[in-house]
C-alpha cells in the first residue's frame, strides 16, 4: 500500500508541468515530435507514390496505390481505436494521478491489435480482385495494384502494432521516440525505394517491399520502448492476459479514432466508384482520375497530419488538464491549436490554389501510352484547385474532433466528423455527378465542409459551457458553509 502511494507521488510531480507549464512552451515540446513522426508517416506511403510515379509504372502505378490505399485505412483504423484509446486514457488517469493499473489495459489493446491484423488479413486476402475492383480497379490497374497489395497485407500485425504502440509512447511522454521510430522506418523506406524500384526494376512488388521492411524497423523500435523505457506505466507478462473491464474506457474513448478512419474508407471506395462511373463517360477516362486523386489524397493525408500532429502531440496536456479540472487552460490550450490550424490550412490553400502543377509534377510526367498527359495536367490542376479549396475547414473539424477525444468527449468527437464524411460527404459524391459530371465530385468536398463546420462550431460552444458550469459546481462545492450555531 505504500509502495502504491509512492508510485502515485513520484507520477504526480512528475506530470505536474502539465497543469502548469507555459502551455506556449508545452505545445512545441509535445508537438514537433508528433507532427514529424505523422508527416513520416504519410511519406510511407507518398514516397511509394512519388517513386512509382518518377518509374516506367508512370501513371497507372499511381492509380494502383490508390486503389491499395484503404485497405490500409482500414488497418489504421482498428490501431488507432485500441491506441489512441489507451493513450487517452493513460493521460486521464495520469491527471487523476492514478495510473498503476494502465498497463493492463495496454496489455488488452496490443493483443486486441495483434488479433484485428490476423483476422483481417484471413479475410481480405481471398478476396482481393474484388475488392480492388471495388475500390476502382481497372484491367490495366488491377494487375499492379494486387502486387503491391498481397505484400502489404502480409506485413499487417507488425504495421497495426507499430501504429498502436506509438500513441501510447506519444501518450507517455516520449514523442522524440515515436519521431525516431518513424524516422527510421521513412528513411529505411526512402533508400529501399529507390533501389528497389529504379535500380533492379521490381515494379509495384519492390515499392511494398521497400514499405514493409522499414515499418518492421519502426516496429523494432516501438517495441524496445515499452521492454526498456516506459516512464508512468510498466509491462508486465500479465499485462497481456486480456483485461476488457479495464479495457472498457479506452475502448470508448479510441472509438471515435475508429469510426472515423472508416468513415475514410467508405468515403475512398464510393469516391473512386464514382470517378470510375464518371471517368468513362468523361474526356479524362478511368486511370488519369484515380491517379490524381490517388496524388491528391496522399497530398492532403500530409496536410491533415501537420494538424492531428499537433493536436494529438496535445493529448497529454489537454487529458491531463481535464483529469486534474484545469478547465482555463484547457479552454486556452484550444484556441491556441484553432490558430495554429488555422494558420496551417491557409498556408495550404494559397499553394493548391497558386501552383497546383508545382506540386503533381512531385509524382512524375505521364506515361503518353497510358493516357493524354494534356488531359492529365488539365484534371490535376482542377482537382487541387476545387478539391482542397476548403482545406482550411477540413483541417479545423479534424482539429476539434481529436480535441473532444482527448478531453474525454467520444460521442462528440465521433458525430462532429461523420456529419462531415458520412452525412454529407458521401451522398454529395453521389449525387453531385448528376448534375456537373465528374467535377461534381470534385464540389462534393467544400459543401460539405461548409455544413460540417457549423456543426463544429455548436459543439464546442456546448463543450466550453458544460465546462464553465463544472467549474460553477466544482467552487460551489469547495467552498465551506458556515456553521449556524443557533442550530447547534
Amino acid at each position: 500500500m505504500e509502495e502504491n502511494s509512492a508510485t502515485e507521488k513520484r507520477e504526480e510531480q512528475s506530470n505536474k508541468y502539465l497543469s502548469e507549464g507555459n502551455l506556449l512552451k508545452l505545445m512545441l515540446k509535445f508537438s514537433l515530435p508528433c507532427v514529424l513522426s505523422l508527416v513520416i508517416s504519410a511519406l510511407y506511403n507518398i514516397v511509394d507514390q512519388i517513386f512509382v510515379g518518377n518509374s516506367s509504372l508512370s501513371l497507372r502505378g499511381n492509380a494502383a496505390t490508390g486503389i491499395v490505399f484503404p485497405i490500409f485505412i482500414i488497418a489504421q483504423g482498428f490501431a488507432w481505436w485500441f491506441g489512441d484509446g489507451c493513450a487517452a486514457y493513460l493521460n486521464i488517469c495520469q491527471g487523476r494521478n492514478d495510473s498503476q493499473n494502465a498497463h493492463k489495459a495496454i496489455g488488452t489493446g496490443i493483443v486486441l491489435t495483434i488479433i484485428s491484423s490476423v483476422v483481417l488479413m484471413a479475410v481480405f486476402y481471398p478476396i482481393r480482385t474484388p475488392f480492388l475492383m471495388l475500390c476502382g480497379a481497372s484491367e490495366e490497374t488491377l494487375p499492379l495494384a494486387i502486387e503491391y497489395y498481397n505484400v502489404i497485407l502480409g506485413f499487417f500485425p507488425v504495421f497495426m502494432a507499430m501504429n498502436m504502440m506509438n500513441g501510447v509512447i506519444r501518450a507517455d511522454g516520449s514523442p522524440g521516440w515515436s519521431m525516431a521510430s518513424m524516422l527510421t522506418g521513412a528513411g529505411i523506406n526512402i533508400v529501399l525505394d529507390g533501389i528497389f524500384i529504379l535500380v533492379l526494376d521490381m515494379g509495384m512488388a519492390g515499392a511494398a517491399w521497400a514499405t514493409v521492411i522499414g515499418q518492421c524497423a519502426s516496429f523494432i523500435i516501438s517495441l524496445l520502448y515499452f521492454i526498456l523505457k516506459t516512464k508512468t506505466f510498466k509491462m508486465k507478462l500479465k499485462s497481456f492476459i486480456p483485461d476488457f473491464k479495464e479495457f472498457a474506457t479506452p475502448a470508448k474513448l479510441g472509438l471515435s479514432s475508429f469510426i472515423i478512419q472508416m468513415a475514410i474508407v467508405i468515403i475512398s471506395v464510393v469516391c473512386n466508384i464514382m470517378l470510375k462511373k464518371y471517368g468513362e463517360i468523361s474526356n479524362y477516362g478511368v486511370d488519369i482520375p484515380i491517379a490524381i486523386i490517388a496524388i491528391e489524397s496522399k497530398v492532403f493525408t500530409v496536410v491533415i497530419n501537420i494538424v492531428v500532429g499537433i493536436v494529438l502531440g496535445c493529448q497529454p496536456i489537454i487529458s491531463y488538464n481535464m483529469g486534474a479540472k484545469n478547465y482555463d487552460r484547457v479552454k486556452k490550450l484550444y484556441l491556441y491549436l484553432l490558430a495554429s490550424t488555422v494558420a496551417i490550412g491557409l498556408i495550404f490553400t494559397i499553394i493548391f490554389e497558386a501552383a497546383p502543377s508545382a506540386v503533381v509534377s512531385i509524382f512524375g510526367d505521364p506515361d503518353p501510352t497510358q493516357g493524354d498527359p494534356e488531359k492529365y495536367w488539365e484534371f490535376g490542376v482542377k482537382t487541387f484547385r476545387i478539391f482542397l479549396m476548403s482545406v482550411t475547414l477540413t483541417c479545423t473539424i479534424k482539429m476539434s474532433s481529436i480535441f473532444f477525444q482527448a478531453s474525454g468527449k467520444p460521442v462528440f468527437a465521433v458525430v462532429s466528423a461523420l456529419v462531415r464524411d458520412l452525412v454529407c460527404f458521401v451522398p454529395l459524391l453521389c449525387i453531385m455527378p448528376v448534375f456537373l459530371g465528374i467535377d461534381g465530385i470534385l464540389w462534393s468536398a467544400a459543401i460539405a465542409d461548409g455544413v460540417a463546420i457549423i456543426v463544429a462550431i455548436i459543439f464546442t460552444v456546448i463543450f466550453f459551457k458544460s465546462l464553465k458550469k463544472d467549474k460553477v459546481e466544482a467552487v460551489a462545492e469547495e467552498t465551506p458553509v458556515e456553521e449556524n450555531n443557533d442550530l447547534v
